[in-house]
């Protein structure tokens, strides 16, 4: 058992350690060009492509993880079909039109590198054998599984989508405790995944009646995680490895700029710690906020909006609290790493 939860471990850590240059590049991009044009709505042309690179390279961001940790398990055949899986987790596909993001990439990708290095133990005919890796094995992979997530998740989800958004605008008539803890819950789960997104579009959609409270709640929740996990990285450093440590330099800059993705490579190498504490972190974050009254009339998170966020000073306060709550968290929970991993 625990042979194999080190392989899994492993091959989790072989598509982080690809994919961690993707969301530094593109993240620190993103944010040059939204820091620089102080806020979402980027009109400079020079700094719109600067936008424009920064968030091709967030968009690999899900695919290389997930083409990384198949090609860990299967070789060169898994990689391609991780590749494609890896796409259509990051982008809206079936009829409701979801994306599951860092989680569905990373369960694609494995599912992917198993089933590739299945079919590698195929009897096939010889004429067929130079066929397997650069043909039959990445279309039978991709085209199985890539059916199966469209029909099987995809498509349920969707009705599950349409329904939580209907109830959080409900919501926001009611009791602002609850209400901001499932905001930064939802925020900070999937780190862009679909409640992230459920979450954040909810708001910005509120923002248009004119009540920025919601936008309040997750523009906190936003930025909490990269910040607070950057931060830990930088404090506690037997804890987390070499490459760890940068990204944790570049998760503090995107934190700040409102890009939740930063956070992304921490939780993908220990998920059953870290997304529980920034749950935590971000909806303490979000509770401050809304008893605050703290409100966010741009559709962006982090602290570039500040000059337009009511009650400001309690929002940089809730960033900060929470924060502080997610490095604690990493302090309790996290293990001390015997050595750096580089794969």
């Amino acid at each position: 058992m625990n042979k194999a939860l080190s392989q899994i471990k492993n091959h989790a850590m072989t598509g982080v350690s690809y994919m961690i240059p993707t969301v530094t590049v593109g993240g620190i991009l993103l944010a040059i060009a939204l820091a620089f044009s102080g806020g979402a709505n980027v009109t400079n042309p020079l700094l719109a492509n600067i936008e424009t690179i920064g968030s091709a390279g967030m968009a690999m961001l899900v695919p290389v993880l997930a083409g990384y940790i198949s090609y860990s398990i299967a070789g060169r055949p898994g990689l391609v079909p991780g590749l494609v899986l890896g796409y259509l987790a990051a982008n809206p596909v079936g009829s409701g039109k979801i994306s599951t993001g860092f989680l569905g990439g990373l369960l694609l990708g494995f599912a992917a590198g198993y089933m590739a290095k299945w079919v590698k133990t195929w009897k096939v005919p010889a004429f067929l054998k130079p066929l397997m890796p650069i043909i039959i094995i990445p279309l039978i992979v991709a085209a199985v599984i890539g059916l199966l997530y469209i029909y099987v998740v995809a498509a349920p989800l969707g009705s599950v989508v349409t329904f939580i958004q209907v109830w959080l605008k409900g919501m926001s008539t009611g009791s602002t405790v609850i209400l901001s803890i499932i905001i930064g819950c939802m925020i900070s789960f999937d780190m862009g995944g679909p409640m992230n997104k459920i979450a954040y579009t909810t708001a910005v959609a509120l923002i248009a009646t004119g009540d920025g409270r919601l936008m309040g709640m997750a523009g906190v929740a936003i930025c909490i995680p990269p910040i607070g996990l950057g931060i830990a990285s930088l404090i506690l450093r037997n804890k987390f490895t070499s490459e760890e440590k940068e990204s944790g330099k570049a998760a503090i800059v995107m934190g700040a700029c409102g890009i939740t993705e930063g956070a992304i490579p921490f939780a993908a190498t220990d998920p059953l710690r870290v997304i529980p504490s920034i749950m935590l972190g971000s909806a303490i974050g979000s509770v401050i906020a809304g008893l605050a009254s703290a409100t966010d009339m741009a559709p962006l998170g982090g602290l570039l909006v500040l000059p337009v966020v009511h009650q400001r000073l309690m929002y940089f306060a809730a960033v900060i609290i929470g924060a502080a709550v997610v490095v604690l968290m990493m302090a309790l929970l996290k293990k001390r790493i015997k050595q750096n991993i580089n794969v």
